[in-house]
């Protein structure tokens, strides 16, 4: 199975998208969020906020469940300044559960992200389970 069939699925099962706007948009209308919502400037600008609410949501659940100090999230606030340190801590947080949330302190942040480069010929590098 193809990752692309996998996420055409989920996305597939999601359904419609709800309507972002309850009221009749005029043409003009139309073209002015089309101009902003399809601006790259637009699409950093909600991935960053998508980034921010993953961080938040994943360091308010290690605090309420326990696994986070609050001396350790001031040093993990420090972290959080730029784009690109957002970037890294939200990818990171995706892939590791908040009882691992202290790591995040003692190894002084996420290791930074690189790019992947398979060798040609390789085989993927992800395995998909057969249930």
């Amino acid at each position: 199975m193809e990752l692309d069939n996998v996420v055409a699925q989920i996305e597939d099962a999601f359904g419609d998208t709800p309507p972002f706007t309850s009221a009749d948009l005029a043409s003009s209308d139309r073209d002015v969020l089309l101009r902003v919502f399809g601006d790259e400037g637009y699409q950093v600008y909600l991935q960053d906020q998508v980034n921010r609410q993953i961080i938040r949501d994943y360091l308010t659940n290690a605090m309420m469940l326990g696994f986070l100090p609050e001396q350790e999230l001031f040093a993990i606030q420090a972290m959080l300044g730029s784009q690109e340190s957002r970037a890294s801590l939200s990818l990171h947080m995706l892939m590791n559960s908040v009882e691992q949330a202290s790591e995040l302190v003692a190894n002084g942040g996420p290791p930074p992200l690189t790019p992947l480069e398979p060798d040609p010929g390789s085989p993927p590098h992800i395995r998909l389970i057969q249930s």
